[in-house]
């Protein structure tokens, strides 16, 4: 295949607006796919993105079109996600493409991810193709929804294409301006071999096999593949292309998107963004790679039973792996024994990744409070960070404590502003300023500590508005604020699995919801159990869950009171033995309840 006649290119979009439909219409009308193999999102081949209808994995896919010119084109679409807990995603396939479709719901109008992905698009020099979906609606503001796109990439209104992935109308407007508008890769066949590592896949078989994006030369089996991060050697048993299923091919070629299979079998060798060249070619610098992510919110994932810890880090190390975005490491805790604490983009990232662990590999999981990372100023001069509570120093060693603090893009209806600028106001939100893209859509922008926005913003931002507000952010700085440590104490023993970080003003509030939430979760022991909430050793709400108490004295048929009172004693003096020895079980339902707590 001739490189001039190939097309590597995405789909973007804010989540729902189309993105696996389109995919799904393009693949029929190129005949990838046969008729009984067809469904709908074909594209999201895991359950839990068919049940959720949203995309969680980018997925690269080879199609041949015969154009009306004659030739036959080989398109390398990567369907890509649009949450933004998943924009990891998103950027390492930019980073393997020459075009972008940009796609926007009629009904909806740009909205927030749609704007962020776009930014990412023009930051990696793609050709974007605007394409208005979902015309057909009755709902659908087509005019309107035309302006706000001139106003995001400043297109002119006749480069817009008017589609419906569900309908066809449009699909071969959307083919002529992918052959057309998009660049072909460059032609580098007899340049020293370098291939971009964007994603990858564990085989029980086949080892760890990386997709691969061939920038110049040419992979083949029986070659030495060579990784620029370690340098270790494998030797090329198999290349391919991705027709839904793996294809094997003789070689890929400068231009082309596949899969190199080489008996890797350590998976930490792979690494998404690193450089792969052949030792018979071999080049002497690196492409560039993405720019590292960092994880923004963490939690602590145990295994329920203690002998699946070593089948909970193979599961980990499988799944980052194919999620690039998760960091793991190994700790300890008392109430909850040997685990690792995740870093995860968001919410949704982390409920994913907990959802796979168990369906995937079979495990039953704990879950800690999630909680952000910190960075805590000590007397000393040093600054050290803090990703759980457990790691919190002492007040006495602190300087101060610094949040990050992100910045936050809300696209709304006109209608909404007032009460989304009460909502984050309430969560300690600073205004910055407010853009319209039309007279009826407007953009808000605040900086907001990332701790207050992580468990139910999102939530209420959507309950507030009638769905239509869409939210997206991005870290800007860590600063400065009255943090506090909040300690939970079951039965006189501090529960770091219910410790948190929350703002002075706010805690005493949290303690008080924390143990009223607790008492109702924790089953009652057969002596009294008290939940306290501290801030520094000073206790500051406390709660009693009542012991379950036997009638030691049923068996007594009237005589005198002296019989009963001894039973009571006895029974007292039990209860107190008890007390000293017995352990309370903290079920997960109490471990999660530090979510549920309403702290408006």
């Amino acid at each position: 295949m001739k490189t001039a006649h190939i097309r590597n290119f995405c789909i973007i979009a804010h989540i729902d607006h189309g993105k696996s439909t389109l995919a799904d219409r393009l693949l029929e009308e190129t005949n990838t796919l046969s008729k009984k193999d067809m469904k709908a999102q074909v594209l999201d081949s895991m359950d839990l993105e068919r049940e959720r209808g949203i995309t969680i994995k980018s997925h690269p896919i080879r199609m041949e079109y015969q154009h009306s010119d004659g030739n036959c084109y080989v398109l390398n679409l990567i369907d890509t996600p649009g949450h933004v807990d998943f924009s990891y995603e998103v950027s390492r396939s930019l980073a393997a493409c020459e075009g972008a479709l940009l796609l926007v719901d009629a009904a909806q109008g740009v909205e927030a991810q749609t704007v962020s992905n776009t930014y990412l698009a023009i930051e990696n020099d793609l050709t974007i193709i605007p394409i208005l979906n979902k015309v057909d609606l009755p709902s659908a503001m087509v005019e309107d929804v035309k302006i706000q796109m001139m106003e995001l990439i400043g297109c002119d209104e006749n480069e817009i294409i008017e589609a419906s992935a569900k309908s066809g109308i449009g699909i071969q407007d959307i083919f002529d301006a992918i052959i057309s508008r998009i660049d072909p890769p460059k032609n580098n066949v007899e340049d020293k071999t370098r291939a971009l590592i964007f994603d990858s896949v564990y085989d029980n078989y086949k080892g760890a096999i990386p997709y691969v994006r061939v920038f110049d030369g040419v992979l083949k089996p029986g070659m030495t593949a060579q990784f620029f991060s370690h340098g270790r050697e494998y030797e090329i048993t198999e290349t391919g292309h991705f027709i839904l299923d793996k294809v094997k091919t003789n070689e890929l070629r400068s231009g082309e998107v596949g899969y190199v299979v080489a008996s890797i079998r350590d998976m930490a060798h792979i690494e998404p963004g690193d450089t792969i060249t052949v030792k018979e070619n071999k080049a002497d610098k690196r492409l560039p790679g993405y720019k590292k992510i960092k994880p923004m919110v963490f939690s602590g994932l145990y295994p329920a039973e203690a002998d699946d810890y070593d089948q909970l880090r193979q599961a980990l190390e499988k799944l980052q792996l194919n999620d690039a975005s998760l960091e793991f490491t190994p700790e300890t805790s008392q109430a909850l024994g040997f685990g690792f604490r995740c870093g995860f983009l968001g919410l949704l990232h982390m409920e994913i990744i907990q959802e796979r662990l168990e369906r995937e590999f079979d495990l039953d999981l704990v879950t800690t409070t999630p909680n952000v990372v910190y960075e805590v100023l000590l007397r000393t001069g040093e600054t050290i960070k803090v990703d759980t509570p457990a790691k919190m120093p002492s007040t006495s060693d602190m300087q101060a404590i610094l949040e990050p603090i992100v910045s936050a893009e809300i696209l709304t209806p006109k209608e909404y502003i007032g009460s989304i600028m009460t909502l984050c106001q309430k969560k300690r939100g600073i205004y910055k300023n407010t853009q319209y893209l039309s007279p009826e859509k407007a953009q808000l922008h605040y900086d907001l500590p990332l701790g207050e926005i992580i468990f139910d913003y999102y939530d209420k931002l959507k309950s507030i508005s009638s769905g239509y507000a869409s939210f997206d952010y991005e870290f800007k700085a860590f600063e400065k604020a009255q943090l506090q440590k909040l300690d939970i104490l079951i039965h006189s023993e501090s529960v770091d699995a219910l410790s948190t970080i929350c703002h002075a003003d706010d805690a005493y509030h949290r303690g008080v919801a924390l143990c009223s939430k607790l008492k109702e979760l924790i089953p009652r022991q057969m002596f009294e159990v008290a939940i306290q909430a501290a801030i520094n050793s000073r206790i500051i709400a406390r709660t009693t869950v009542r012991a379950l108490k036997k009638n030691v004295t049923a068996k007594c048929y009237g005589g005198d009171i002296s019989r009963k009172r001894k039973l009571w004693d006895k029974q007292k003096k039990g209860k107190k033995r008890m007390k000293m020895i017995g352990k309370v079980e903290v079920p997960q339902e109490a471990l999660l309840a530090v979510l549920q707590v309403d702290n408006d």
